[in-house]
């Protein structure tokens, strides 16, 4: 039997892409790891692993070494909490940080391959840069618990020095299908297109920053496909180590999100502005690029997905049909 791929988070949204993408390679020998919910299951369906375990189970197993005798080739570690508004910040340390750090400790004890999901929530308000740069890993200054839990175990990586074995992947913002199930933390192009179906227009926060008009704010947007194929480069490419961008280098506005979307479904844009909540206008976001310098440099030089292109696909492909990412071979 061929090693075994661990995908942690594997029913989750890249998680599910990432297990998608592999089939496509014909690796089927996966173990598929999460925290099922009554949504997250679908995500799973047309996928091909050898067994699934829950989170905990999972933790458990690895404590008590019961995978020792298995050839595991590769842990991709999606797991974790992503919700930028949990209040919970114990949560966040053991779910995100100490899991992390025992998954990382027994991969490189038995030289797995170890690929752990980071995240350019760890930027904060980006006036320290977007750069993947592990020297300038201190000055960042993470605006929200998720991103300080992430933030956290890139230090402790680094202070360890696993960074030379291990791989660390900040994603910014994914879309795409098979994010169904994340309820607020979808990206807002699913939002925009129910908050379409539902009244015929799209709501944006109003700008509180001088530089940026209404609508105007930027966000390096990816599209799920894209991150995934970034993934398994390292996958694939074992010589390389350390922390990497995820995105495309490329921001779009809102507007333009929404102008996408409204032409995606053949219908004259109408937009709202509205009053951002004041819990949150000094942890907005304005500006995210990711610098992908690093990941260009090893070798990386496949295409992006067209901006406009991958949203029309996403809507009228699998959104509006209700599709996942292994309803079609292509």
């Amino acid at each position: 039997m061929k090693p075994l791929v661990i995908v942690t988070g594997g029913a989750g949204f890249i998680g599910s892409a990432i297990v998608w993408r592999l089939n496509r390679e014909k690796i089927y020998n996966i173990l598929v790891v999460d925290e099922i919910d009554n949504l997250k299951w679908k995500n799973l369906l047309g996928l091909k692993f050898v067994d699934y375990v829950e989170k905990d189970d999972f933790l458990e197993n690895i404590i008590n070494k019961k995978y020792d005798k298995i050839k595991i080739d590769t842990i991709f570690h999606m797991g974790a909490c992503s919700s930028t508004i949990c209040s919970d910040a114990r949560y966040y340390i053991k779910n995100n940080f100490e899991y992390t750090k025992i998954l990382c400790e027994y991969a490189i004890e038995r030289n797995i391959r170890f690929i752990y999901a980071s995240s350019a929530a760890t930027y904060g308000d980006g006036s320290n840069g977007f750069c993947d740069d592990e020297t300038k890993l201190e000055i960042l200054r993470p605006l929200n618990m998720y991103g300080f839990s992430k933030h956290l175990f890139d230090l402790w990586a680094k202070n360890k020095g696993f960074l030379n074995k291990i791989v660390g992947l900040k994603y910014f913002n994914v879309f795409g299908p098979n994010e169904y199930h994340k309820g607020d933390m979808r990206s807002f192009v699913i939002k925009a297109f129910y908050q379409i179906k539902e009244v015929g227009k799209v709501k944006l926060f109003k700008s509180y920053h001088p530089d940026y008009k209404d609508g105007e704010q930027l966000r390096d947007f990816i599209y799920i496909k894209d991150a995934v194929e970034m993934t398994l480069f390292f996958y694939k490419n074992r010589n390389f180590s350390g922390i990497y961008n995820i995105g495309t280098g490329t921001p779009h506005s809102f507007n333009q999100l929404v102008l996408a979307v409204f032409n995606s479904l053949n219908l004259k844009p109408n937009i709202e502005y509205i009053d951002m909540p004041k819990e949150i206008i000094n942890q907005y976001q304005y500006y995210t690029k990711a610098d992908i310098n690093k990941i260009i440099s090893c070798g990386y030089n496949k295409k992006f997905t067209d901006f406009e292109k991958a949203i029309d696909e996403y809507v009228n492909r699998y959104i509006s049909k209700n599709k996942y990412l292994a309803d079609y071979e292509d």
